[in-house]
């Protein structure tokens, strides 16, 4: 047997495991201290009313043998894909249910979308970055370039058409950094897609936290983007299915090259490799567009804001730079007096028990950069930042 050696040139994913190792050193050594974390980019809220009653509906059901669920469709329920279908028009977008695919999340999609394409393919990711996107295409051989993301263009980089690209990852809002791009800049990257005969890999996982009407929810949202872009959401940040999993990706009919439809390609092999969502995550996640389940789960992001804005606004009385906060839960801020990223979590933590993510972990421009988030409790969120403006004022 030949193992795949492209694993080799991964690093150890070491960013979560250092972040814990300090934590819990640091406890060991003042078991009386009280440790705020808002490094975590997990939801705390439990599911919302709504979806529950759906879930222990569906378990009833799997209960009797008149509306026993086996094997469902490789594609998601068409309930589910319905409501998802009247979501996207709500933004004035127009989709096809064939165009939708129901899955267990977005980190599984952006990884398992890769089978439709070619080894020889030229990837291009920003720098600060979420790890996955680099990783599953260093895993299958693929070349991957940077566009540096900096504070001089917002942590939003724009395209370049000096260099060559085929599959380009975009999230927005951003993760790491909370930055989103306009309607008006993402239509200069499907433009550069187009022109390049490339792909955008779009990550609109935190699309329900935008409330700008500049800022799109959807790259359908901008002309042309059908024919370059697959867009990949999910359930966990704006319904809490984090630990339920359920998600789901839009690839347009008319995305095409040399004959060859990506649509028909990725329902093949999600029917090949894939054989979908349970029953009962999916009647959930299905409650989440309803009326009565939209209107409970805007308290949830409510909530998630107002800790947004609390951790803001102590970075604008302090005077620090930063990005995200406002159609994004992570903040991104510059390290004050010129500390490094590790160097600031660990004054931080020692100083004032608090515990973020220092930048340094998603790539080479986020070095001087940390990230707080606004998923912690609002208590706790509150302290947190009392304690930051005592230290650092």
């Amino acid at each position: 047997m030949n193992f795949n050696k492209n694993f080799n040139d991964i690093a150890d994913s070491y960013l979560f495991a250092e972040v814990a190792n300090r934590v819990a050193a640091y406890t060991k050594a003042n078991p009386d201290k009280k440790i705020i974390k808002l490094g975590i980019g997990d939801v705390t809220l439990p599911l919302v009313p709504e979806v529950i009653k759906a879930m222990h509906g569906a378990v009833d059901d799997m209960a009797n043998q008149e509306t026993f669920k086996g094997y469902g469709p490789y594609e998601g329920y068409g309930f589910l894909r319905e409501n998802i279908q009247s979501y996207y028009k709500e933004s004035g977008v127009e989709l096809g249910l064939d165009e939708i695919f129901v899955s267990d999340g977005a980190k599984s999609d952006l990884g398992n979308i890769l089978d439709i394409f070619s080894k020889d393919n030229t990837v291009l990711v920003p720098d600060p970055v979420y790890p996955v996107y680099v990783d599953t295409n260093l895993m299958a051989g693929r070349s991957v370039i940077f566009a540096d993301a900096t504070e001089e263009n917002g942590f939003l980089p724009m395209p370049d058409y000096s260099v060559d690209a085929d599959i380009i990852y975009i999230c927005s809002p951003n993760n790491p950094t909370g930055a989103a791009y306009t309607k008006a800049q993402l239509k200069e990257w499907v433009d550069y897609a187009n022109k390049k005969n490339a792909v955008i890999l779009y990550d609109a996982a935190y699309e329900c936290f935008v409330s700008d009407e500049s800022l799109a929810r959807s790259i359908f949202e901008v002309e042309g983007a059908k024919t370059c872009a697959i867009e990949f959401c999910s359930f966990s940040k704006i319904a809490g299915f984090t630990g339920t999993r359920c998600g789901y990706t839009v690839v347009p009919k008319a995305l095409e090259k040399d004959g060859f439809n990506a649509n028909k390609a990725w329902l093949r092999r999600q029917s090949t490799k894939f054989n979908g969502v349970p029953y009962i995550v999916q009647k959930g996640a299905a409650a989440v567009f309803t009326a009565k389940g939209m209107k409970e789960i805007k308290k949830n992001l409510a909530y998630y804001m107002n800790n947004a804005k609390l951790i803001a606004d102590c970075m604008d009385s302090l005077g620090i730079w930063y990005t995200g906060g406002k159609n994004s839960p992570y903040i991104w801020l510059k390290c004050p007096n010129g500390m490094g990223s590790w160097e600031f979590f660990d004054y931080l933590l020692n100083n004032a028990q608090v515990v973020g993510t220092p930048g340094a972990g998603f790539g080479k421009c986020g070095e001087g950069y940390f990230r707080l988030t606004a998923f912690g409790s609002k208590e706790g969120t509150k302290e947190a930042v009392q304690r930051i403006k005592k230290l650092l004022k």
